[in-house]
């Protein structure tokens, strides 16, 4: 496995938790359904958008952002 793909890889993990510590009602396969199935999902995988190099607080916001209204944002 890359460094890339292991940062990636740990980002996707940090965004489920963090659902799901927002909604104790999830389970880790819902938050990873969600977080899989978002666009920013698919920009975090776009190696072009380097938002794996970022926080996951950071791409945390554009993931709750796009949940909210349906946009990354």
């Amino acid at each position: 496995m890359t460094e890339k793909e292991e940062m990636k890889g740990f980002l996707v993990k940090e965004l489920a938790k963090q659902l799901m510590a927002n909604d104790n009602t999830l389970s880790i396969e819902q938050a990873l359904t969600l977080v899989i199935n978002s666009e920013t999902y698919e920009k975090l995988m776009n190696d072009a958008t380097k938002l794996y190099y970022q926080s996951p607080g950071y791409v945390f916001s554009f993931l709750q952002t796009e949940l909210k209204t349906g946009k990354m944002g």
